[in-house]
């Protein structure tokens, strides 16, 4: 398992981060595909034990599935181009992980290498869901994502559909892995 643990800090910013940490609760809840990580349990009476001994209480935590082979970035890292039948095997993994996600009004919008797991047999998961949104996906108006995988509405300050803004990252992916 892999605990995501999220900090007060980050919590006490604003009303907007405790709704997010909520928002991928409730996302995280509803999608069950082989392509998406898995989450397992969450909570906000989290401890931790510093080794210096001093104890933080009630943080607010997910737990995920672990997935043993890292972060798609690294893969690219170390690897370079990967030529275009690595792009393909990669890229109908994720279109099917899209797809699945998009025909159940979800989107992740903040694709990008550093949130889609590897693990030990090239299984793509997509992980990292703090600015995704459901439901009402066609309109969308905030200002999420990374910069370089970001769709130019956004960027733009236009409204946007959120599985086209999906679709454009997959874009830069798949030139990445190219």
């Amino acid at each position: 398992m892999a605990i995501k643990i999220l900090k007060e800090e980050f919590l006490r910013r604003d009303e907007d981060s405790i709704l997010s940490v909520q928002n991928e609760i409730t996302i995280l809840k509803n999608l069950n595909h082989i392509g998406i990580i898995r989450m397992i349990d969450f909570g906000d009476a989290g401890q931790v034990v510093k080794p210096s001994g001093r104890v933080i209480n009630n943080l607010v935590f997910i737990v995920m599935e672990y997935v043993a082979g890292g972060l798609l970035f690294d893969l690219c890292q170390t690897m370079g181009a990967m030529g275009e039948d690595a792009g393909r095997f990669f890229m109908s993994q994720l279109v099917a992980s899209l797809d699945y996600m998009h025909n159940l009004r979800c989107v992740h919008r903040d694709l990008k290498l550093e949130n889609i797991l590897v693990d030990d047999k090239l299984n793509l998961k997509i992980a990292d869901f703090g600015f995704a949104c459901y439901k009402s996906i066609d309109q969308l108006k905030s200002y999420r994502g990374t910069m370089t995988y970001m769709a130019p509405e956004i960027k733009e300050g236009k409204t946007y559909d959120g599985t086209q803004v999906d679709l454009f990252s997959v874009g830069v992916i798949i030139f990445i892995i190219v």
